[in-house]
C-alpha cells in the first residue's frame, strides 16, 4: 500500500513540496513531496530513469525544478547553483565521477576552496587533511598523487572524501559504494554512523537492497518520476520494494544455474602481471559456463581480465582458446580470437559519449553492419533498435549517449560488445550502477549466452551477484588464486575467508 510522504515536523530538515521538472516535452518527475529530517539516512530507490537523480540535482542546485518548492531549516530554498547549495549546507556525490584527472587527489577534495596561509596555497595543511580522510575510509594513497593515476574504486574514494570534507549539514549520496568493495564500504557507513550521531543528514541512492536495509533509517521509493511509496522504516522485504520500483512481481533475481556439458574453451595458464598486479594465475572455463572471479578490492580482478583481452601486456603466461594459443597484443587481436571485455569503466572506455546509442553500437559492429564497406544509416539504424530491444536500453537510436542515465549506458555498452557474437565474453562488474529490474534482465542475458555455448566470465564486487550466476568461482587475494569454488561449495563465507586470509 502506498503511503504519502509525512508532513512536516520539527525536525524536518528539507522540505520538499510538489517537485516537478520537464526537459523540454519529456516529464521526468511530477508532484514529488518528500521530507529529509535531523541526523537520518532517507534512502531514495527506483528504476534507472525513476528520477532519482534529477531530485537529486535539484536539491543541490544544479537543475531548477519546473514546479513546486523547497524549505531547508525553516527557510525558503531555491538554489540557483552548486555553489548555493554549498553555501547552504549540501553536498552531492554524483553516481558519475567528476574528479579533474591532472590534479592531485589534495586538490580534487579541496577544489574550489583550497586553504591559503598568507596569501598562497597552504599545500601543507590541503595535503594533511586530505589524506586523514582517505585514510578513515581505507584509500592509504599519497596525496599528492594524480587523480587519473588511481583506478576507479580509489577515485571514487576521493569523491567521497571531497563530500565528507564539506562540513555539510546534508549529504547526497548517489550509489557512493558501485565501485567499492566490502571493507571499503564498511569503512564508509562508519563515516555515515559519526556524522549522523552529529546531526548531518543523508539521502542515500542505491540500487543494492541490502545496503539500504543496513544504513537506511526510511525508504522513498521514485517510479516514473512519481513517488509511489515511502516507508518509515528500512527493515523492508526485497521482494516489496522491488514490486514498488518496477511496478510489477519479479519472479526471481538469477536464473537457474544449468548443467555444463561443453568442452573447454578458453585457459589461462601461470598469467603474471608486468606491474606486479596479480601473479601465475591459472584457470579453465568450459563452453556453457559461467565462471565468477571474486576478491576484495586491490586483488587484480580488473588487471586481470583486461590482461587476458589484450587491454594490457602480461609478463608471462599463456591464455589457449581451444587449445590453441593466442598473444594478444591489444584488444583488437583478443576480439579477433573471439575473446570480448565489456569494461568496468563505461565512460571512459565503452562509450563516445557524444555519438549516439546506433553509432556506439555501430563501432563494435561494421563487419556485420557494412561487410563491403558500405554504411548504410537504414542498416545502422536496423541493427541499434535490434540491440536496444533485446537489451532493454530506455532510448531511442537516435539519442546521444550522453543524456542516457548511467544504467542505460551500461546495457548500450553491453549491446556493442556482445553484438559481436564473441566466443568468450568477460563482464567486468556488469551491473554497475544498474536498477533491480534491470539486473534481472542482464542476469537472463549472461545466462542466455551460457546456453548458447559462450564462455561467460564474470568480475563483481557483488558478492550475492558472483554467487547467483556462476558454476564456479575463483577467489583472488593480493594478485593470486586462492582457490576454485563449486557452486554447490560457494557461499559468501567460504569466498571472503579466501578472499581475506
Amino acid at each position: 500500500m502506498t503511503q504519502s510522504a509525512s508532513s512536516s515536523t520539527p525536525e524536518s530538515v528539507l522540505e520538499l513540496r510538489d517537485i516537478g521538472k520537464a526537459f523540454g516535452p519529456v516529464t521526468v518527475l511530477t508532484g514529488v513531496s518528500l521530507d529529509i529530517r535531523r541526523g537520518e539516512v532517507q534512502a531514495l530507490i527506483g528504476e534507472n530513469g525513476a528520477g532519482k537523480s534529477t531530485l537529486s540535482a535539484i536539491v543541490a542546485g544544479l537543475v531548477r525544478p519546473s514546479t513546486g518548492s523547497m524549505r531547508w531549516l525553516g527557510q525558503d530554498y531555491a538554489p540557483a547553483s552548486p555553489a548555493d547549495a554549498l553555501s547552504a549546507g549540501i553536498g552531492l556525490i554524483h553516481q558519475e565521477m567528476r574528479l579533474l584527472p591532472d590534479l592531485s587527489i589534495a586538490e580534487n577534495v579541496f577544489v574550489g576552496r583550497l586553504p591559503v596561509r598568507g596569501g598562497r596555497i597552504d599545500r601543507a595543511t590541503m595535503n594533511a587533511r586530505a589524506a586523514e580522510q582517505l585514510h578513515r575510509l581505507g584509500l592509504d594513497v599519497a596525496p599528492t598523487t594524480l587523480v587519473r593515476d588511481l583506478r576507479i574504486a580509489a577515485q571514487q574514494q576521493v569523491e567521497i572524501a571531497k563530500a565528507l570534507t564539506l562540513n555539510a549539514r546534508l549529504l547526497i549520496f548517489d550509489e557512493p559504494t558501485a565501485a567499492l568493495g566490502a571493507e571499503e564500504t564498511d569503512r564508509l557507513f562508519d563515516q555515515i554512523a559519526q556524522l549522523k550521531a552529529d546531526g548531518v543528514s543523508f539521502v542515500y541512492i542505491s540500487h543494492r537492497m541490502d545496503e539500504i536495509a543496513r544504513i537506511a533509517d526510511r525508504i522513498a521509493v521514485l517510479r516514473d518520476g512519481q513517488l509511489v511509496a515511502t516507508h518509515e522504516t528500512a527493515q523492508v522485504p526485497v521482494k516489496r520494494l522491488v514490486e514498488d520500483m518496477v511496478g510489477r512481481p519479479l519472479d526471481r533475481m538469477f536464473p537457474p544455474i544449468e548443467k555444463v556439458a561443453g568442452d573447454t574453451l578458453i585457459e589461462v595458464e601461470g598469467l603474471t602481471a608486468l606491474d606486479g598486479s596479480f601473479a601465475d594465475v591459472s584457470f579453465a572455463v568450459r563452453a556453457g559456463e559461467v565462471f565468477g572471479i571474486a576478491g576484495i578490492i586491490g586483488a587484480g580482478r580488473t588487471e586481470l581480465v583486461r590482461a587476458i583481452a589484450g587491454a594490457d601486456r602480461r609478463a608471462a603466461g599463456q591464455v589457449r582458446m581451444q587449445g590453441q594459443a593466442i598473444v594478444p597484443a591489444d584488444p583488437r587481436d583478443a576480439l579477433a580470437a573471439g575473446i570480448v571485455l565489456v569494461p568496468e569503466d563505461r565512460k571512459a572506455q565503452g562509450l563516445v559519449l557524444p555519438h549516439t546509442i546506433a553509432d556506439n553500437i555501430a563501432l563494435a559492429n561494421y563487419a556485420s553492419i557494412a561487410p563491403k564497406g558500405w554504411v548504410l544509416p537504414s542498416v545502422v539504424d536496423r541493427f541499434a533498435r535490434d540491440a536496444i530491444s533485446r537489451f532493454g536500453v530506455k532510448g531511442q537510436a537516435g539519442q546521444r549517449a550522453d543524456e542516457l542515465s548511467g544504467g542505460n549506458q551500461q546495457k548500450v555498452v553491453i549491446a556493442k560488445c556482445i553484438s559481436r557474437g564473441p566466443r568468450v565474453v568477460i563482464l567486468d562488474e556488469p551491473t554497475r550502477g544498474i536498477d533491480v529490474g534491470a539486473r534481472a534482465a542482464i542476469y537472463e542475458v549472461i545466462a542466455e549466452l551460457a546456453h548458447a555455448g559462450m564462455a561467460v566470465i564474470v568480475v563483481s564486487s557483488d558478492l550475492d551477484e558472483v554467487l547467483g550466476l556462476s558454476h564456479r568461482i575463483m577467489v583472488l587475494n593480493r594478485g593470486r588464486n586462492r582457490g576454485i569454488l563449486s557452486h554447490q561449495e560457494a557461499s559468501r563465507v567460504a569466498v571472503m575467508e579466501l578472499a581475506t586470509t
